[in-house]
């Protein structure tokens, strides 16, 4: 179907002779073909959201409907791409096109030549359905790849065959009564359509992260979704990077959504250098990025959040436990009032689109555990993680308070904090986490049986420290009783010494669930005897410089395979504060 511009309007073009078109179809715009997406239909009229550069175009020009919606390429060659936000490959383009995007070119989402050693799993007679896997491709030494029977597709193997094949060429034969269908390595499907599950599960099982003020106090379950609101310089960037290196994920989507070119050119970058943890391989052999900045065009980058969740439901569905990392959707969100307005839509608060919470949480609802498709029972998840850039860090706006809603875990980066050089910069007080309590009794059974008691007490303190920082303001540190000044010493520890950690530092940036169990341990020890030294009218100052206090500041600096001289910190903390408490005077 062909129909003729009667409007442009920068990256909003209108066309009319486009009765037959339906909502969501990809367009071809002009003479150079860009590339568009139906976003409204009036009468005969459509309103087309084009991703690339529009100058140029002029009424009367032709658009053509390729009567398909949006969709992004699935198949070997995802891992280690980057892409842009409708799944371009930018480093094929530089190659071809030079630095800059070329408007209207002709390039593959994927690489259809090259060629992939295919291993079979199935034989021919079995019966197979739509989510079972047919087969396997070791993509990179990381990522095993799994080719998957296409949605709608079902029958007997009639052919399948271990060879080298590319992506489109046919690996298996299936024929379903009179039906045959030809199977390739390639699936194609719209971003904008959620992928199919059996059945969404509760999430029962931490993510574990590293970070010990996530992990510990507001923890994420495998599935989960949380938001990582702040204001500028407060470390959004860092945390999701540090999230994306160590998160207990197979998978990693990271998708920069309008961000400033040179962060992206960072994570370009830092990627590619990094070592997975786990298996000392490169961080990009388990990664996908999408890279949409903020001088491309608008369009794409409304587009780049469905890509990224579209690649990660993907990967999910082979069985792999996914984390897609937004960063960040208040740019996203800019860009759906940018459309809004051009599209002359009626304004909501701040001039957002009224459908803003519900974009958003079209976006958040895709994450979940999940039973797959397919005969062999496999779970998968797709933990997301989307960071919002609240102007001036008020978290009053529209985008935040409709993430809020959505989402069940809340790390509020503080700009105070920042400011003091605590990173990361999550803010314990307006924090949360809704899973924390679900997930009790995971941490009592694989970390530790009083792991959230431990949580518990360390909460509590902070919350002591907050309601005596208005004393000690008004009349100072001496007015305070020998009980409080031990709660705001402990306090001090849990900040100084538990929460605070070095990204950059080789062991700090990572603490496991047990080092980080056995660091709050230490410190509750010291406020335990400490008190008890305390009631035996102990000198205050005998206690707090106790040797091994010390230690227990040295803890986060401790590799992992010492945790044993923690053991040793707990024993040697406990005779020196004892010796004080029969040191001093009974209260008797």
């Amino acid at each position: 179907m062909t129909g003729k511009i009667v409007k442009v309007s920068g990256p909003l073009i209108v066309a009319e002779g486009m009765a037959d078109a339906k909502i969501y179809d990809v367009v071809k715009v002009g003479k150079d073909g860009l590339i568009g997406e139906i976003i409204e239909l009036r009468g005969d009229r459509a309103s087309i959201q084009v991703y690339e550069e529009t100058a140029g175009l002029g009424v009367g020009d032709q658009v053509i409907s390729t009567g398909m919606p949006l969709s992004v390429e699935l198949a070997p060659g995802l891992i280690e791409g980057i892409f842009d936000g409708i799944q371009r490959p930018l480093d094929k383009i530089a190659e071809r096109y030079g630095d800059r995007i070329v408007r209207g070119m002709e390039i593959t989402n994927l690489d259809h030549d090259k060629l992939w050693h295919f291993v079979p799993v199935k034989h021919v007679g079995e019966t197979v359905a739509a989510g079972d896997v047919l087969g396997v491709v070791q993509e990179t030494p990381i990522v095993l790849h799994k080719i998957m029977v296409p949605f709608g597709v079902k029958g007997v193997v009639n052919a399948i065959s271990e060879g080298d094949y590319n992506i489109t060429q046919t690996v298996a034969t299936l024929v379903d009564g009179g039906d045959i269908h030809e199977v390739a390595m390639l699936q194609r499907w719209p971003v904008r359509r959620a992928r199919p599950y059996l059945e969404k599960m509760t999430p029962s099982a931490p993510m574990v992260t590293g970070q010990r003020v996530i992990d510990t106090l507001f923890p994420i379950a495998k599935g989960g979704v949380a938001a990582v609101p702040g204001p500028f310089g407060s470390g959004k960037t860092v945390v999701q990077h540090q999230l994306a290196k160590w998160a207990d994920a197979q998978i990693i989507v990271y998708v920069g959504c309008g961000e400033r070119g040179n962060e992206m050119t960072d994570v370009l970058n830092e990627f590619p250098a990094l070592l997975d943890p786990k298996t000392g391989k490169p961080l990009m052999k388990r990664t996908v990025l999408i890279a949409n900045t903020s001088d491309m065009p608008v369009a794409a980058r409304e587009a780049s959040i469905y890509t990224g969740i579209t690649i990660a439901e993907y990967f999910r569905d082979m069985g792999y436990s996914v984390a897609i990392m937004a960063d960040s959707s208040s740019r996203w969100a800019e860009a759906l009032r940018e459309m809004s307005g051009r599209l002359e839509e009626m304004p909501g608060d701040e001039g957002y689109p009224a459908y803003l919470s519900s974009r958003l949480a079209e976006f958040y609802e895709r994450a979940g555990i999940v039973k797959v498709l397919g005969s062999e029972g496999v779970v998968g998840s797709v933990s997301a993680i989307g960071a919002v850039s609240p102007p001036g860090g008020d978290l009053s706006e529209p985008v935040s308070q409709a993430t809020l809603r959505i989402v069940k875990v809340f790390w509020g980066l503080s700009a105070q904090l920042a400011y003091k050089r605590h990173f990361p910069a999550i803010d314990w007080l307006i924090s949360y986490s809704l899973y924390a309590d679900r997930l009790g009794d995971w941490f009592d059974r694989n970390v530790g049986d009083d792991f959230m008691e431990m949580r518990a007490f360390a909460m509590n303190i902070l919350q002591q420290e907050a309601n005596l920082q208005e004393i000690v303001r008004l009349v100072g540190m001496d007015a305070l009783s020998y009980r409080d000044r031990m709660t705001m010493e402990t306090a001090k520890m849990i900040r100084e010494d538990f929460l605070h950690q070095n990204a950059f530092h080789e062991v700090d940036t990572f603490a496991s669930l047990e080092k980080q169990y056995k660091m709050l341990k230490l410190i509750h020890l010291f406020y335990d005897l400490g008190n008890q030294a305390v009631d035996n009218y102990a000198d205050l100052e005998d206690i707090l410089s106790v040797p091994a206090r010390e230690k227990i500041g040295r803890a986060k600096y401790v590799p992992e395979g010492e945790l044993a001289t923690l053991d040793d910190v707990a024993a040697e903390l406990s005779a020196q504060l004892k010796a004080l408490c029969d040191g001093g005077e009974s209260n008797d």
